[in-house]
């Protein structure tokens, strides 16, 4: 723990946990130090949760529940949009959390920010227009209302890559539902988190209706998971996380879940497809100011023989000019990985492609220094049955193969447990529709690359349950209750 003196020092001082509308030290007084990518020096000294703490926080968050609940739809969405001001008037403080807690460029930054507050504002809307219905009787004996109430408490793990887009995919349809939200921020990125916290308490939400707790698995995860308070647990991260909350979580009680896992993208680029535009979608995604740590991110690269030679050589050469720099830096393109396990998996990733055939054309390794950046990479890739294939790269990695025919690269993209996100260029409309529905993805994008927050985020198979953004995410966050009537 640092002493008072070294904490003044620290950029983002310290921080504490926020339960039943207070900030407070873990029970045992445990802290942990936020580093830095950019050279992995402390910058903000974190309270760590007890399990204690954990229990407390989960009891009021029921608490807070039964009031924000029966609190007036108008209120509520008042308190919401009251939330969002204090966001944007706080914006260049929230996005210098997100930089220097994550090793975002400030460009990139901007999008977590805007994430957030279109969240807030676009649920608040959504809410006020969501109605109640009715059903007709067949027998014409009954009336039947449909009638959307709250769900409960709800407990979100979030991931590090977007710290604040994350959190707002979670907070603003909990909040305008009436839910009161747990919110487990990651070790990686918590200060964002907790200054939303004090955003709120400013704001003036009644105690317990939002909380932010830090900690590990034992302390805070699994605590949160047994109980049988929260009525949903919503996480955004990898499949494997997804697996061990949902086992952890049915020993006590049914709850929902709403989960969005990993991904393993395929890019494909047709003979015909804009080489500019999927070179450009490339370079912004994978070498871009998330240095590759995006969920969607392309991650397997398959482009047609007739292309294939100018692409890669246009790829390598995007790699080996790339800028990598920090925070605020001039004409950067990437900053550095999130924290020193990521740049262990990510060259464990490359070496694994080496050893299995694959061919390092750009980068490959980390960049000396005490930071933690890592080269833009391409590996060319003949050996279509290398186990390393089924695995997620979460960095600036290319890993690049050529096909022919569409029979095959429609095989090849298929062979994935993921099913997130997945790209096609090509000018030729019957091939676009033909390979979007041969396609075993939740989301397809063609040539070119969208998401909002109306757009629904979803994935098939080991990518998720339901899913974040647009009007339908509303609906894991609410019971629909019949109530019938005799005429």
């Amino acid at each position: 723990m640092q002493s008072t003196i070294e904490k003044s020092l620290l950029k983002f001082g310290s921080k504490k946990l926020y339960i039943d509308g207070e900030f407070v030290d873990g029970s045992n007084r445990d802290t942990f130090m936020a580093l830095c990518p950019h050279d992995n020096q402390p910058i903000c000294e974190i309270a760590q949760a007890t399990k204690e703490d954990t229990l407390r926080a989960l009891d009021a968050a029921e608490a807070g529940f039964k009031v924000w609940s029966n609190t007036p739809l108008e209120e509520r969405l008042e308190k919401v949009l009251q939330l969002r001001e204090k966001m944007l008037e706080n914006g260049d403080r929230l996005r210098e959390a997100v930089c220097h807690e994550m090793g975002k460029t400030w460009e990139a930054s901007g999008e977590d920010l805007q994430s957030i507050t279109d969240s807030l504002e676009f649920y608040a809307h959504e809410m006020r227009i969501k109605e109640n219905f009715t059903i007709d009787d067949r027998a014409g004996t009954h009336s039947h209302r449909m009638v959307y109430q709250p769900l409960g408490v709800v407990a979100a793990f979030l991931a590090w890559n977007f710290p604040l887009l994350n959190l707002g995919f979670k907070l603003g349809p909990a909040l305008v539902t009436g839910c009161s939200i747990v919110i487990k921020a990651s070790e990686s990125s918590t200060i964002s988190s907790l200054i939303i916290a004090e955003l709120a308490h400013e704001v003036g939400f009644p105690k317990g209706v939002i909380t932010v707790l830090c900690g590990d698995r034992k302390n805070v995860g699994i605590p949160l998971c047994e109980s049988t308070i929260p009525r949903l647990i919503t996480m955004i991260g990898s499949t494997f996380t997804a697996q061990k909350l949902i086992e952890q979580s049915v020993k006590t009680s049914i709850k929902r879940y709403s989960m969005e896992c990993g991904g393993n993208a395929p890019f494909i680029l047709f003979n015909d497809g804009n080489m500019d535009d999927a070179l450009g979608i490339t370079n912004a995604i994978k070498f871009g100011g998330n240095a590759g740590q995006v969920c969607v991110a392309p991650n397997r690269f398959f482009i047609q023989e007739g292309v294939y030679d100018e692409f890669i050589t246009k790829l390598t050469d995007n790699a080996k000019t790339a800028k990598l720099g920090f925070y605020q830096e001039e004409g950067i393109n990437m900053g550095p990985l999130a924290n020193q396990a990521q740049v262990k998996s990510v060259q464990h990733f490359v070496d694994e492609c080496v050893r299995e055939g694959g061919k390092i054309l750009a980068g490959g390794h980390k960049i000396e220094g005490e930071g933690n950046y890592f080269a833009p990479t391409v590996i060319e890739m003949e050996n279509r049955q290398a186990d390393i294939l089924q695995h997620e790269v979460f960095g600036p990695v290319c890993v690049v193969m050529k096909f022919n025919v569409l029979e095959e690269v429609i095989e090849l993209s298929n062979d994935s447990t993921a099913g997130l996100a997945s790209y096609v260029f090509t000018e030729d409309e019957e091939l676009l529709e033909t390979v979007a529905m041969a396609l075993e993805f939740g989301e397809v994008q063609q040539n070119g690359v969208k998401y909002d927050i109306n757009l629904p985020h979803l994935g098939v198979k080991n990518s998720g349950i339901s899913m974040d953004c647009s009007k339908f995410a509303l609906d894991d966050y609410l019971v629909l209750k019949r109530i019938s009537r005799k005429l």
